[in-house]
């Protein structure tokens, strides 16, 4: 067993004494609002708790993103990154007061992706507390404008503008731990608005209505042949419209996401969908528009990849079952990029995608482990070729 690995057990007790560290890191990051293209609030923050840290270097690319870098003794080596990102699907409107317990935080986006985020902030002091240096330059990374609408843009900004090769990454997520994704489907998300074309002296509306002809995309769009082979799928994710009980919906919006492994999948069926939309448009003589929400290509590692043999090593090693499936995240923008990078999760939580969701506080500190265990791997030499 590689000497790393035996080390691994011992850091969780460690990693635990910093338990107040790592708490007031997830709060202070959590309670600020960052809504997608609202972060800057959330990045002082960020950038003010790693100088407190001392970190080697503190600074924003030209995007924004807010990066922190923890030199290496060796300038041969590519630097080695740790990203988590800094949106949140709430607005500033919601109550982003969390609820702390004796085993547990609350609150609105705490899973996606506050805890992520304090685990970032809490690498440093960790990394001293356990008395550990690299090789490589530890870069961490917290990015903008990722999810939703952000279509992933800052960390897309960040490796198109990064000067040197980057020898491996770490992407960290708040759930769920045992989490182990090394691969990306093709995705694209997309937002079908209907708006009924109003006639000269309409007081109460048409009998057209919206609602009513996206359920007839919706039809149209269920009786779609999926194949097998390449795997595919198409998700119908959210309906809103209307306004009053009594009156027909003269607007809707649909959301709909079409994953595959195979890029060309997903661009035919997004052609059939297009198609569905244009002859349901002229059939109700109705305003039916398609716009792209984000997109990226589909990417991947194979499971006997060194990265995701040592990830799997270093999970089993702290009892972890790793579970594996597609993640449409940063993830994807650097394996399509060449460059080795696996998704963890740092905890167990539940109502994910609630605006009082949970996380677990004693399994983070075997989420960090975990974490800190696969960038020992990149750093021993597992991303380098062979």
């Amino acid at each position: 067993m590689d000497d790393y690995l035996q080390r691994l057990p011992g850091f969780v007790d460690v990693i635990g004494s910093a338990m107040e560290t790592i708490l007031t890191n997830i709060l202070l990051i959590g309670q600020i609002p960052a809504p997608t293209f609202q972060e800057k609030v959330r990045t002082a923050v960020f950038l003010e708790r790693l100088a407190d840290f001392q970190v080697d270097e503190c600074t924003t690319d030209g995007y924004r993103n807010p990066i922190a870098i923890i030199r290496g003794t060796s300038r041969a080596k590519p630097p080695i990154f740790v990203v988590a990102h800094l949106d949140t699907a709430y607005e500033k409107t919601v109550d982003h007061n969390y609820t702390v317990k004796e085993k547990t935080i609350s609150g609105s986006g705490i899973l996606d992706n506050s805890v992520g985020v304090g685990a970032l902030l809490s690498l440093p002091e960790i990394f001293r507390r356990l008395e550990l240096t690299f090789e490589s330059d530890i870069v961490l990374a917290g990015v903008i404008q990722s999810i939703g609408k952000g279509n992933l843009r800052g960390i897309r900004h960040l490796l198109k503008t990064w000067s040197t090769p980057i020898r491996g990454a770490v992407i960290v997520e708040g759930g769920e731990l045992g989490r182990l994704n090394y691969y990306s489907d093709g995705m694209i998300r997309g937002e079908i608005i209907c708006r009924i074309k109003k006639t000269e002296g309409q007081a109460h509306g048409t009998k057209v209505n919206a609602i009513l002809v996206l359920n007839q995309v919706i039809n149209e769009i269920l009786e779609l042949r999926l194949p097998q082979r390449p795997r595919s799928e198409i998700i119908i994710g959210k309906i809103t419209g209307g306004i009053k009980h009594g009156v027909s919906a003269q607007e809707a919006k649909l959301g709909f996401e079409i994953r595959s492994d195979s890029d060309k999948m997903v661009r035919m069926l997004h052609n059939d969908i297009k198609d569905i939309i244009d002859g349901i448009s002229h059939e109700y003589d109705v305003d039916l528009g398609l716009s792209t929400v984000s997109n990226v290509n589909a990417a991947r590692l194979k499971f006997n990849h060194p990265l995701v043999k040592a990830a799997t090593q270093v999970m089993e090693t702290l009892g972890l079952n790793p579970v594996s499936e597609p993640s449409e995240s940063e993830l994807s923008i650097f394996l399509s990029r060449k460059i080795p990078a696996v998704t963890l999760g740092v905890t167990h939580g539940k109502h994910y995608l609630d605006q009082y969701s949970t996380m677990a506080i004693a399994p983070a500190f075997k989420g960090l482990a975990q974490i800190i265990g696969v960038i020992m791997a990149i750093n021993n030499g597992v991303c380098d070729e062979r």
